[in-house]
């Protein structure tokens, strides 16, 4: 439908812009006073002033782009009502219309209708004859939502392809579609037929080889652990940003900032989400919020319009399909992201207000093949159980010493599900995430490091929820040891490819860290039931199985390796300054048993539905308000 306006010459750039403040409030759309606190906004941060006024909340974008058409002397069109062409639309590229933000709209004849929510220029009109040859293009003005929902609409089909299939298309290597590839279910299948026709004819000799190699290896996996972490504290952070340095940034300096945020079955949670994401210090006309919404979740759709977001807030919607995971989610958002840079937010976070300004600072410091700096999580209901003590113990010491120690050692580093600030440009060359790894963001810092990019981690934390019930528990980390096992599988297809590229100590640090894992969890339930079974019937029946040099290497892990891993789980309290919890470091070896139950769903998860994504439920906690104490607080 469009709705004429009348022409007018095109304007330049400082007289429009006070033209276009002038017209609104001539209009009864903005007051004057409002318009004069846009302007010193403007002249702060060197924006337009439409953004800047969308931005602040002072006028409608429908209001807008109906002033601006009349001011550039354009129709205005609304593609929610107007019918479109699509087989027209499908000869161009859905993701230079995002950039452009424009879509053709029909054709007349040799007349293309293309609406627009940038001024028009020759440049749309080069862009759209170099698709569709000599044609006479007819511009016509909307707002950037109708742009998205007209490329939404028209692409569903090609954005869920994309997004589900395009990393796979790219290179079937790099994805966890196919769980084996050939060798490794050679090799996998030798192993098992080795181990039976081992126990079957030198019974003894299988026995005491498994032995040697199940407490060879943790013993091996606790030293690496030690010296990560040994690292990481004798450096308090690599790209360490000081509160001097951020507030050296000037407003008209900043970048535009995307911020995604997947979101499903969360309608309990939006209102404090948005809440949590006013909160950022950035100016909001460079702050871009794409909030992804599942097309089936019409529940957290309606909590979302309810809580009346600001208009830097986007509503995505994401194509209904397999794999139904966050990382397809991720991929839609990446699609439509317009910002230099980019970083995801999961539902329940409380991120410090000025991250986003430290991740631009670590950019700028950075070198150029940093691609992605990791801000720190934690939890802000830390003291509300056992369970949410050590899983905030667990993460303090993952984020304040393991990350750190791996930056510090020139290993590749495994990204949080969470505040992981990306180069936008940089993320789209890497094929943004794998939508059937159920740990996208571990396997993305690993596939950033075999292609020559480097992981960061900035002096920054994100306040999550942390899981205070077991089963919920049980649900997540069965998904993240999943998703290890999937890395693991993935970037060791080719292993003299990768050991060429990134280098054999690159190679041992990203197994020891993500294979490690799972490996010892699952060993921990056969090994404690030895212990345990021993320590209650004294039985000589598993003497075979530890000769000397088995033995000893197996008393180091039960006693000085468990020591070890409860001493650093005492200093990631002592670090963040935590200090009640710290005693329950303690409790690390019953925390892990736990971990061995995961892991074992884990496995049988990755061969009876290796992209199942288990749903972890939020909003649980007393502690969610945002006016309740945080964990620092209640400490």
């Amino acid at each position: 439908m469009f709705v004429r306006s009348r022409p007018t010459s095109s304007p330049v750039s400082t007289r429009r812009r006070e033209r276009l403040g002038e017209a609104l409030v001539a209009r009864g759309f903005l007051t004057q006073q409002d318009l004069d606190r846009a302007l010193e906004y403007q002249r702060r941060t060197g924006d337009r002033i439409g953004r800047i006024l969308i931005a602040l909340g002072l006028i409608r974008r429908r209001q807008l782009y109906h002033v601006l058409a009349e001011l550039w002397g354009y129709p205005f069109v609304d593609l929610l009502q107007e019918p479109l062409d699509s087989r027209l639309a499908r000869l161009f590229d859905p993701a230079e219309l995002v950039q452009r933000r424009c879509f053709p709209v029909r054709r007349h004849g040799s007349e293309i209708f293309v609406a627009t929510a940038e001024q028009p220029s020759a440049e749309l009109e080069e862009f759209i004859r170099g698709v569709l040859g000599p044609v006479t293009v007819r511009p016509l003005v909307t707002t950037e939502w109708d742009i998205d929902y007209a490329i939404r609409t028209v692409f569903r089909d090609v954005v869920l392809d994309r997004a589900a299939l395009g990393l796979y298309f790219r290179n079937p290597d790099e994805s966890a579609r196919q769980v084996l590839i050939g060798w490794q279910k050679a090799v996998l299948a030798s192993v098992i037929l080795g181990v039976i026709l081992g126990f079957l004819f030198a019974p003894r000799v299988t026995a005491v080889a498994l032995s040697a190699l199940v407490n060879g290896t943790l013993f091996i996996f606790v030293i690496f652990h030690f010296i990560v972490a040994m690292a990481g504290a004798r450096h308090e952070h690599e790209q360490a940003i000081s509160d001097e340095e951020v507030k050296a940034l000037r407003d008209d300096e900043l970048p535009t900032y995307t911020v995604l945020v997947p979101v499903y079955r969360e309608a309990n949670v939006i209102q404090h989400l948005i809440e949590n994401l006013r909160q950022l210090d950035y100016p909001p006309s460079k702050l871009e919020i794409l909030l992804l919404i599942e097309e089936d979740d019409e529940e957290t759709l309606v909590a979302a319009k309810a809580a009346r977001p600001p208009e830097t807030v986007t509503f995505i919607v994401v194509p209904n399909g397999m794999p139904k995971t966050k990382p397809k989610a991720c991929n839609v958002g990446l699609l439509f992201a317009r910002g230099e840079y980019l970083t995801i937010y999961d539902a329940e976070d409380r991120p410090e207000p000025d991250q986003l300004k430290k991740a631009v600072v670590a950019f700028r410091k950075g070198p150029p093949e940093l691609v992605c700096v990791q801000a720190a999580l934690n939890y802000y209901n830390a003291t509300e159980n056992l369970l949410t003590r050590m899983f905030t113990l667990e993460y303090s010491y993952w984020f304040d010493y393991v990350l750190t120690g791996l930056d510090r050692l020139g290993l590749p580093i495994p990204l949080g599900g969470t505040s992981n600030h990306f180069r936008v440009d940089r993320l789209r060359e890497l094929g943004g995430w794998d939508p059937f790894n159920v740990t996208e963001d571990a396997d993305l810092g690993i596939r950033a490091a075999a292609h020559g990019y480097r992981v960061g981690v900035i002096n920054s934390t994100t306040w999550e929820e942390a899981n205070n019930h077991v089963g919920n528990w049980i649900r997540q980390r069965s998904r993240w040891i999943k998703g290890y096992i999937q890395t693991v599988l993935v970037h060791t297809r080719h292993p003299v490819q990768l050991v060429k590229s990134v280098g054999l100590k690159n190679v041992l640090g990203f197994i020891l860290l993500i294979g490690g894992a799972p490996f010892a969890f699952l060993s921990l339930i056969p090994l404690w039931s030895l212990t345990l079974i021993w320590l209650v019937a004294r039985t000589h029946v598993f003497d075979i199985l530890f000769p000397p040099f088995v033995l000893y290497i197996s008393l180091f892990n039960l006693l000085i390796g468990n020591g070890v891993m409860i001493y650093l789980g005492m200093l990631a309290g002592f670090k963040r300054r935590r200090y009640q919890l710290i005693p329950f470091a303690l409790f690390n070896p019953f925390y892990w048993l736990l971990h061995s139950i995961a892991s074992y769903k884990a496995v049988w998860q990755l061969v009876t539905k290796p992209f199942y994504w288990e749903k972890t439920r939020h909003g649980l906690t007393r502690y969610l308000d945002p006016s309740a104490p945080t964990a620092a607080a209640a400490d």
